[in-house]
């Protein structure tokens, strides 16, 4: 096969990936705590004959940490992360870190996600809410007390540069290393009856979906005009 049609293909192919993305996060705009994910390409190098062929390789992920907008909704079971950190919750796959404050408290009084996850302490142990001693108060630094009682303190963690983020349902995280607990909670803390949203720019995904359905549409043409060359030099050489 001709390099240059290798050369269309991988494009193609790279472009399929960050289409496939870029979908995900339009489709998630408005699901509370996500994380907007993009794909690294990278160019590769290959001899082909003589020539050095540059191809489009659709590498690993990355997602943007930026904080998603915080409105507030009056629900005291709804917490937003001022500054930096996650919150830590318990999965079938092991803790993971998310920004999704959105609790509930379950019949049996443990602080879990929408989800049903339980959310976990400063060390990393499960919250539980007494059902009879009155609405929870959560301050500034997540320290969280009942009718002036003493509940624990809302669990946030730092995530380091090697932490080898991976998505986790909609909203949540799994690392490679896990989070430390953020000591500096001054700058660092919690709002109550605040949520924060997604973090993606429906404008700015829309505009580069609609540019990547262009460029593909156009590296197809491409290719079917290249297949239909070699039909047509096949047919000739063959003398039909």
């Amino acid at each position: 096969m001709p390099s240059d049609v290798y050369v269309a293909l991988s494009g193609l192919m790279a472009m399929e990936a960050r289409l496939d993305t870029v979908a995900n996060n339009i489709a998630n705009m408005r699901t509370g705590g996500f994380r907007a994910e993009a794909v690294d390409f990278s160019t590769v190098l290959s001899d082909y004959g003589r020539d050095r062929v540059a191809f489009a390789e659709s590498g690993g992920t990355f997602f943007d940490l930026s904080a998603g907008p915080v409105e507030e909704t009056g629900n005291p079971l709804d917490v937003a992360i001022v500054g930096e950190g996650w919150f830590g919750i318990e999965t079938p796959a092991g803790l993971a870190y998310t920004r999704d404050g959105r609790f509930t408290v379950t019949p049996e009084g443990d602080l879990t996600t929408m989800t049903g996850y339980g959310v976990v302490d400063e060390g990393g142990a499960p919250i539980a809410i007494d059902l009879a001693a009155g609405p929870v108060v959560i301050g500034a630094d997540g320290r969280m007390s009942q009718a002036g009682r003493n509940v624990g303190v809302l669990g946030l963690f730092a995530l380091g540069p090697e932490a080898g983020l991976k998505r986790y349902g909609d909203t949540a995280l799994l690392v490679n290393v896990p989070g430390e607990p953020v000591v500096d909670r001054a700058a660092n803390g919690v709002k109550q009856g605040f949520r924060e949203g997604s973090n993606v720019n429906a404008i700015e995904f829309i505009t580069e979906m609609i540019a990547i359905q262009r460029a593909f549409e156009y590296g197809n043409a491409v290719l079917n005009d290249r297949q239909q060359s070699m039909e047509q030099a096949v047919r000739v050489l063959g003398g039909d």
